[in-house]
Parts: C-alpha cells; sequence; structure tokens
C-alpha cells in the first residue's frame, strides 16, 4: 500500500492506538512502531502519510512524551478522536483461573485495573505495551499469568478472554491527535473547530496572566494549557494550549494578536475540526 494510505501508531498490534486507527481510518493500513520517535518519524520521512498519536487520558492525564515532542517537531495536528479504553484479562487457552499468579501490562493499564488485580491477588508485571504483553503471555504459553490487554490483542494473539471490562473505571478515555505533515486547516464557518498552539511568555512579571487575558476578555473558552521547562531552566516558559474556535474567527483572532504582544514566539500547531464526543 502506497505511504499515502499508511497510518502509523507506537505499539503493537492489538493495541488501543491499533484499535483507534482501525476506527477512524478503516481502509489504511495501520503500521506499528516500536516508540512515539519512530511514530514521528515514519510520518516525517514520508514512511506514511499520518500518525496516530495518544495526548490525554481522563485518569492518567497527559501522555508527556508527546507535549514534548509536539513542540519540537515539524508535524501538524488535523483531528482528534476519543476512544473509551476497554481491557479485558487475557489468558492462555485452557487456564483455570486459580492457576494464575502473575498478570503483565503497561505500567499505566495496571494502575487502571487494580481492583481486579487486587481480587484474583495477582502479582503485577509491568511491560513495556499493553499487546506487547499479551504476545508475551502467548509465546511463553505460561498458564500462571494473565495480561490486561486490549480485546483485540486476545484475536491477534490467540489468549482466551477470562473477564472483559475490568478497569475500574467506566469513563477511562483516551483522546488522540492525527498528525500530519502538511498543514491542513479545517475550515471556518463549518462546525466546532479546536485550535492548538504553543507560546513562550517573555520574561516580564505577571507575563503569562497578560498574555491569557485575551482570551477571557474576548470570550475565548481555553480547554488546555500545558507548561514545559525549555533548555534545562526550570521556570516554566514554554506553554500549550487549546482553545475552542478557529483564528479566523474574531474572538480568536483577537485574542491571538493580544497574546502576541506577551510572547517570543506562537506557532499554531493544529486548526482541526472538534470530535463530536466533547458535546457528547
Amino acid at each position: 500500500m502506497s505511504p499515502s494510505q499508511r497510518i502509523a501508531y507506537q505499539g503493537e498490534p492489538g493495541s488501543n492506538s491499533h484499535m483507534m486507527c482501525q476506527q477512524a481510518y478503516t481502509d489504511w493500513e495501520a503500521v506499528p512502531c516500536a516508540s512515539f520517535e519512530d511514530a514521528f518519524a515514519a510520518v516525517e520521512g514520508g514512511d506514511c502519510a499520518l500518525a496516530m498519536i495518544p495526548i490525554d487520558n481522563s485518569i492518567a492525564g497527559r501522555v508527556s512524551d508527546i507535549h514534548h515532542f509536539l513542540p519540537a517537531s515539524d508535524l501538524h495536528i488535523i483531528g482528534e478522536h476519543f476512544l473509551r479504553i476497554q481491557f479485558s484479562l487475557l489468558v492462555v487457552p485452557g487456564t483455570d483461573p486459580a492457576q494464575l499468579r502473575t498478570v503483565h501490562s503497561h505500567v499505566h493499564a495496571l494502575g487502571q485495573c487494580r481492583g481486579v488485580i487486587r481480587e484474583l491477588g495477582l502479582t503485577p508485571v509491568v511491560a513495556g505495551d499493553t499487546a506487547g504483553a499479551a504476545r508475551e503471555v502467548a509465546e511463553a504459553g505460561d498458564p500462571t499469568m494473565a495480561a490486561i490487554s486490549p480485546p483485540l490483542a486476545a484475536e491477534i494473539y490467540g489468549l482466551d478472554v477470562l473477564r472483559s471490562d475490568v478497569e475500574d473505571e467506566e469513563h477511562n478515555t483516551t483522546r488522540f491527535v492525527v498528525l500530519s505533515r502538511e498543514f491542513v486547516k479545517a475550515p471556518a464557518g463549518n462546525g466546532p473547530v479546536v485550535t492548538s498552539f504553543i507560546f513562550n511568555v517573555r520574561n516580564l512579571p505577571a507575563a503569562l496572566y497578560k498574555a491569557l487575558g485575551g482570551f477571557a476578555t474576548n470570550g475565548v473558552n481555553m480547554t488546555k494549557l500545558e507548561s514545559y521547562m525549555v533548555g534545562g531552566h526550570f521556570a516554566a516558559t514554554q506553554f500549550l494550549a487549546e482553545v475552542d474556535g478557529h483564528p479566523d474567527d474574531t474572538p480568536v483572532r483577537n485574542a491571538l494578536e493580544e497574546l502576541a504582544f506577551f510572547t517570543t514566539e506562537v506557532k499554531v500547531l493544529g486548526v482541526y475540526p472538534a470530535s463530536p464526543f466533547r458535546s457528547s
């Protein structure tokens, strides 16, 4: 399949990122990458047209690696998708639950499924990836091992689902962004839009307060504000922000103009359609 129909994701086949690719880009080839850096490079180098990258989780918070890769990359956000995270307890076929001793998964997944781990008295073992944990259990063929993984992983690696929906919280949801080399700006006046941007504040007293004041006075809703340490300094001078609205909308345009007075750099990362999940 040509690069124009390939979408990169971090993780192994059967991961939540893989599931999100299948749901959002059903006719595309989903390309697994060992790391987020590899997924970014696959798009930057032209091997894939897009990347599906998790950026926030309703329980675990921000995906910190992504918040550091985004400002430094030349990729742009062209869309967003939300995935309700569902984990299953996977075992080797024929396993008796009484045999289980350990459960393997990514550290975040283990932390989001404490209830079933405690109930079954299992020892958690950290794996690099939820789907990778399922593969490891399948390869080991050991009935004392279980994996906490997305249900798709059971299909791929030939494991049995001992229990479904073992996550502690029903609202466990991950937000993904779609990255592209091309800056594809959503049209104005065609439904809700999100604008993502980074900025560096000037080294002035109350600079951040003054920089953000324009969004308040223009009635622009800011839905995200993340700070970064830059160049090894502990002063937070760089920020990633997201607002509801399009830069061509008068309130957003005025707010961004005011922002420029108190910053040394403003870089728009993306102007893209808001997911319907936001209003659900």
